[in-house]
């Protein structure tokens, strides 16, 4: 690994030089943060996890005509991806009151939105990741209004899928949080989905019980993480033989 040219490291992610001229390996960590990395935790096998969830839904998105940053699986922990322009937005669609939302609009969570909202967050971790609007966007070039278009348009579609696909094992999808970039292809370029789709970046909440299968386990400090994000890819079909270890508990990193 050290051998490699790290091109990026996230929160939760690590960006290394991919084998192949426009490729990058994308490595997910165990790191578990919150609150703009005000909380911080390592909890052994979620990178693992996420990795697997993550390329499920890629792969599925892929197969449906989603275009997706997503080549392949190369082990437990790694991906081969496209090398893509990120745009600075994190996009996210909502379908249930819940987090953020429910606070700023006084809603009770768990109340069923009259219809699917996107919203839009500059990715900018020393400003807490401020949320704008599409007059924002435009204004300082993050995006033209053509690209605003195609990212809704995407959005919605890959809300659709989510929903059915996480309805058919019993799970509600009350959010989630998706990045898209820019990918040149000659002459051409295309917005496509990029980062991934796991529990650290869906609200998942069981139908009958309500119980949370997502990150707001470790938001507010419920505990279970793992044993959370394992049930998700225990319901999609996706549990594999060698399964981390469930950790005694997260080691809170200073």
């Amino acid at each position: 690994m050290n051998r490699r040219r790290r091109v990026y490291e996230g929160k939760a992610k690590i960006l290394y030089e991919g084998p192949e001229p426009g490729t990058l390996v994308q490595h997910f960590k165990d790191d578990a943060t919150a609150f703009n990395k005000k909380k911080h935790a390592q909890i052994e096998g979620k990178g693992v996890l996420n990795n697997r969830i993550s390329e499920f839904i890629f792969q599925h998105l892929n197969d449906i005509g989603v275009p997706t940053h997503f080549i392949r699986r190369l082990n437990m922990r790694e991906q081969l991806i496209r090398e893509v322009e990120i745009i600075p937005l994190e996009v996210v669609v909502r379908n249930v009151a819940a987090g953020s939302l429910a606070q700023r609009l006084g809603m009770e969570e768990g109340t069923q939105l009259p219809r699917s909202i996107i919203e839009f967050y500059y990715k900018n971790d020393e400003l807490g990741d401020p949320m704008v609007s599409e007059e924002h966007v435009t204004a300082f070039g993050w995006a033209s209004p053509q690209e605003i278009d195609d990212i809704m348009a995407l959005a919605l579609r890959i809300n659709d899928f989510l929903t059915g696909l996480f309805l058919g094992v019993g799970i509600r999808l009350v959010d989630f949080k998706v990045e898209f970039g820019r990918l040149y292809e000659g002459e051409m370029m295309r917005i496509i989905l990029a980062d991934e789709i796991s529990p650290d970046s869906c609200r998942l909440w069981d139908i009958q019980s309500g119980d949370k299968l997502d990150k707001d386990r470790f938001r507010r400090d419920m505990g279970g993480l793992v044993e959370a994000y394992q049930e998700v890819a225990r319901r999609l079909g996706i549990m594999i033989g060698n399964e981390p270890n469930v950790p005694r508990g997260p080691v809170l990193v200073q």
